[in-house]
């Protein structure tokens, strides 16, 4: 049996050409970023002006309170880059505070959750050490949408809707910016964020006075982390406020954690699979387990690494539930045994566990002198204080699940861009999005809530520690092929965001198939681990298909026992990237069709 044939039609081509390549998940951001190329930017001044026009144009999926991570290469050098704009815990936020407040989890909304927002540092990092730019002209594109508009999107209102009655009765600073009048905005009417427009000016400012472009960007550094910014979200914050657990609290972070942190450049973390290099960030994020997959599925035959088969799902499916509680088990911002996990002989370990039918139980991995953490298994969760079960939806799309009381069970925005020169970035902003805690009246956002990806349970690698980062799920990719990056690609998504990208590579690497194709072809991922998002529940055997796999393969996979949720025919993913074909001298691009929101633009 050979490889599923890529299907003759697309919902858009690959683009190809010689010039530069920008896809995100919003087309502002992609039009912005091309249109810095145009003008002579490089791929970074490209995709930092494109991340900060995502802060303002999908602000339900993240925001200048949030978190980043990238991975890149240079013209210069192709050793694959990790730029880490994940911030920690706040110096404040012990497991013992959070247990005493009455909380069994970190909670999914409000301030307690929030980790010392890394985005904004780590972009202007990106800016001063390799972009060419100057800052004031970098902003400009979010500047002109957050103080002139832009026409709202219906899934942000739709996401206003689901927390409006949370913003109405107790976070009044939200009821303010999303609800003009008392009342849902209209999608496609112009909306404004005149307070992070000053921001963003303000951060200008800092630098006008300093002698070269590398102190101006510096100085707007120092003023995010020092000054106005900080020093406003850790009053404002520092008022007790509903959080998901239905309780109040005060948050903990403070001015002090602000000017702590600086964003960072890490080795990347890499495996090697079919002939390419594939290049993630450390386990302090998820991208490991996409390396675990790879590993175990390289030991079978073609035929049993596609996805678009009853045999290729399941088998995909079943080594993704053995690297996920791995993940669960040993990732962590600290030591986790890496040699191991990523080696042949660990792999071939794990790959022996699938059999023919679906697994339901939660099986990491025997790491010599690590004991595994195992995490509660709960298929629900009721809150002490709530009175009232929290029932999952465990439906999975590529846009975040959002509940009335604010938690989200997905995140995040994409963007990768490469240039003429050589230079390509896949970057993954996320967190601080409207719904993740009350807004800052005078900065025109909120932080964000990634400390939910922590446990207050003792001894795991991921227990919440103040200066550790929560274990991310923000997972950029890169590709190299010979030593020379050939790929950057990534989605949105949570706990499916490697999965996704999982597809796109098998599709890709083995079968043949051109970005475009990859992109369009049938999604599915697996829920049969704890989730990385408030409330952490699971499904054993879970898993989510898009229809167009197919009755037959959807049925044969829950003949093997799989306790499959039909999400729709497209509705899982929002994967976009960008490439670099060194034979031809051609330049790629290609974005999700899904939900008529991401798109790629080159020449």
């Amino acid at each position: 049996m050979s490889f599923t044939p890529p299907p003759t039609f697309t919902t858009r081509p690959t683009l190809e050409g010689t010039f530069g390549m920008s896809a995100s998940t919003h087309w502002l951001a992609t039009a912005s970023a091309q249109a810095v190329l145009e003008r002579g930017g490089n791929a970074f001044d490209a995709a930092t002006a494109g991340a900060f026009v995502l802060h303002v144009v999908e602000p339900h999926l993240n925001g200048p309170g949030g978190d980043m991570t990238a991975v890149f290469a240079t013209a210069s050098d192709p050793e694959p880059v990790v730029l880490c704009g994940q911030g920690p815990a706040p110096a404040g936020a012990t497991r013992e505070h959070y247990l005493a407040e009455g909380l069994e989890l970190v909670p999914g909304s409000g301030a307690l959750a929030a980790a010392v927002p890394g985005a904004v540092d780590a972009w202007l990092l990106l800016l001063r050490d390799h972009g060419t730019w100057e800052l004031a002209d970098v902003l400009d594109f979010a500047i002109g949408y957050a103080r002139d508009g832009h026409p709202l999107l219906e899934r942000v209102r739709a996401t206003i809707a689901t927390v409006e009655r949370l913003f109405s009765e107790h976070w009044t600073s939200s009821a303010e910016r999303w609800l003009p009048n008392g009342e849902l905005p209209v999608a496609g009417s112009a909306v404004t964020n005149p307070a992070y427009a000053a921001v963003l000016e303000g951060l200008i400012a800092a630098g006008a006075a300093a002698g070269d472009r590398r102190a101006r960007i510096d100085a707007a550094r120092t003023e995010w982390k020092t000054g106005f910014v900080a020093t406003e979200a850790a009053a404002f914050l520092s008022t007790p406020h509903r959080h998901s657990s239905g309780t109040d609290h005060a948050g903990v972070i403070t001015v002090w954690d602000f000017a702590a942190f600086d964003a960072t450049y890490e080795k990347a973390t890499t495996l090697e699979f079919r002939g390419h290099t594939i290049a993630k960030t450390g386990a302090w994020g998820q991208g490991p387990a996409l390396l675990q997959t790879l590993a175990i599925l390289d030991g079978f035959d073609d035929e049993r690494l596609d996805p678009s088969t009853s045999l290729g799902a399941h088998t995909v499916l079943e080594a993704q539930k053995l690297a996920y509680a791995d993940r669960e088990a040993y990732y962590g911002d600290a030591d986790a045994p890496l040699d191991v996990l990523l080696s042949a002989e660990y792999a071939a370990g794990r790959r022996a566990l699938i059999a023919d039918t679906a697994s339901a139980e939660f099986r990491p991995g025997t790491v010599p002198g690590v004991e595994p953490f195992v995490p509660p298994l709960r298929t629900h969760y009721s809150p002490p204080s709530a009175g009232a079960e929290v029932a999952v939806d465990s439906s999975g799309v590529g846009e975040p699940t959002v509940l009335p009381t604010g938690e989200t069970r997905g995140d995040t925005c994409h963007i990768d861009v490469v240039d003429r020169w050589g230079n390509i970035v896949s970057a993954t902003p996320s967190g601080g999005w409207l719904q993740s805690s009350p807004t800052i009246p005078a900065l025109g956002f909120c932080l964000g809530t990634r400390l939910q990806m922590t446990w207050l349970e003792d001894g795991a690698p991921s227990t919440l520690r103040p200066g550790r980062r929560p274990r991310t799920t923000l997972t950029p990719t890169l590709v190299l092929k010979d030593g020379h990056p050939v790929t950057a690609l990534g989605s949105p998504g949570g706990d499916q965001q490697d999965q996704w990208q999982l597809l796109y590579l098998l599709r890709t690497i083995v079968g043949g198939y051109s970005p475009q194709q990859a992109i369009d072809a049938p999604a599915l991922h697996t829920t049969s681990m704890p989730g990385s998002f408030w409330p952490r529940t699971w499904e054993p055997a879970g898993a989510v298909v898009e229809n167009r796999l197919g009755d037959t393969v959807i049925a044969e996979l829950e003949s093997r026992g799989h306790v499959v949720t039909r999400a729709g025919d497209w509705a899982l993913g929002r994967l976009s990237s960008v490439g670099r074909d060194r034979e031809r001298g051609v330049l790629t691009a290609a974005a999700n069709p899904r939900g008529a929101q991401g798109y790629a633009a080159g020449r």
